[in-house]
């Protein structure tokens, strides 16, 4: 996280350097010090400041300037830093200004110019209102953010995208800005149109609106293109089977690449909490899990193409020849196909219309924590549906098993068996 920012805004060039000298002279080590020449350009400013998430302490703006006066301006930055402290510099014959400062704008305190000596006019009332800003002060979330609809496919689908390749995320939904002023005004300094959404903002102040997974992938730094064009060892799934065998592969030291559609760890990468995998007697998690075995992989020297996806496969001789969704080839000496599971749709009317917008696929890690005191119903009898239903049993009022079969014990293992039928909140239909 960056130093929070202190913006001196003056249109008088002379003034605006002065601020700036002695801005940064008493606090350059602690608060970066920027300058503006006007009030549009300082609205600009903190609109990009607000979008890298990057924080304000303090505005000290001068208040007769010819396209918005400081009062107009402290007014209108209040919608995009409410907590920044404001301070309004005046002449001697401006109280009516100050006055209406006060009133209008809030702000925290008005100077006289000049202030000359900085060390008995300036810096003394500064270091309090700064103090009384770090006291309440929360650093923002340092990483990448969603802005979205709770109920869009798209907005889903980049959630799901960002929590299976481990990318730490903070989700912002839209439909909370009524109720949560940072939403409110992150959408409001991004211009966040419902045809934009969902919004994927970095750490850099860059953004991409309703990205794909490619391009997702590509900003942030993962990697979808091979180093070579022939391998000795290609697999084609990322699931347990496909790491474990370019562990196994690369430790031979055989030059391996993996290619998985969507995120190391497979079905098993997407489960809350596994507890019947050999050598973690406490459990783990699928994430956990992937995370550790894609390290190991790494560590060996493997490529993971991620997310890439085979759309054929041909013999050329003693090589075998893999095409990417790209359009690039892969040749091997060996072709180890791991593609595991894919998800039986469920064949009720309406389902497909309501996939990523209230119906999902293996989603417990990406939605739990947005179901809280609701209730949620999940269909299958298997480890999966039981390792689903304990981790939404946290957050959700009641969760409710719908198992096709006789039992929960002709698919399901006894450990989960026995989990279920001790949480209060399960209910087995």
């Amino acid at each position: 996280m960056g130093k929070p920012a202190i913006i001196a805004v003056d249109d008088d060039a002379q003034v605006l350097a002065a601020v700036e000298r002695d801005l940064r002279r008493q606090y350059a080590q602690r608060y970066r010090v920027l300058r503006s020449p006007s009030g549009p350009i300082a609205l600009d400013a903190l609109r990009g400041l607000k979008k890298r998430n990057d924080s304000v302490a303090l505005l000290l703006v001068d208040q007769r300037m010819p396209e918005i006066t400081g009062v107009e301006f402290l007014g209108q930055s209040m919608e995009i830093y409410p907590n920044a402290k404001r301070v309004l510099l005046t002449a001697y014959a401006d109280t009516d200004a100050a006055i209406s400062a006060i009133n209008q704008a809030k702000i925290h305190h008005y100077l006289l110019k000049p202030w000359d000596p900085p060390e008995e006019h300036l810096y003394p009332v500064l270091d309090d209102l700064l103090e009384d800003w770090h006291a309440s002060f929360r650093p923002p979330f340092d990483g990448v953010r969603v802005l979205g609809h709770r109920w869009s496919p798209d907005s889903y689908t980049v959630r799901e995208f960002l929590a299976r390749n481990q990318v730490p995320y903070r989700w912002l939904d839209v439909e909370t800005a009524d109720k949560d002023a940072e939403v409110r005004q992150l959408a409001s300094a991004v211009g966040a149109e419902p045809s934009h959404l969902p919004m994927v903002l970095f750490p850099d102040g860059s953004s991409l609106a309703a990205p794909g997974a490619t391009k997702l992938a590509e900003k942030l730094g993962l990697r979808v293109r091979a180093d070579q064009v022939f391998y000795d060892l290609v697999i084609v799934g990322g699931g347990p089977a496909g790491l474990a065998a370019a562990v196994y592969g690369a430790s031979e030291g055989l030059k391996t690449v993996m290619i998985e559609r969507e995120a190391p760890g497979g079905q098993a990468g997407m489960s809350s909490r596994i507890e019947n995998y050999l050598g973690f007697p406490s459990g783990l998690s699928g994430g956990d899990l992937a995370r550790r075995a894609v390290a190991q992989a790494r560590r060996f020297g493997v490529e993971i193409l991620a997310p890439q996806e085979a759309h054929a496969i041909r013999v050329e001789g003693p090589s075998r020849m893999v095409k990417l969704a790209d359009g690039n080839e892969l040749g091997c000496r060996v072709l180890l196909l791991a593609m595991g599971v894919a998800y039986r749709k469920l064949d009720v009317p309406g389902a497909e219309r309501l996939q990523g917008r209230g119906v999902y696929y293996g989603s417990a890690m990406t939605e739990a924590m947005a179901c809280r005191g609701e209730d949620v119903f999940i269909i299958g009898g298997a480890n999966s549906a039981g390792q689903a239903a304990m981790y939404f049993s946290q957050y959700a009022r009641r969760v409710v098993m719908l198992v096709r079969g006789p039992s929960l014990s002709a698919t399901m293992s006894y450990y989960l068996i026995d989990q279920i039928e001790q949480t209060q909140k399960i209910q087995v239909s």
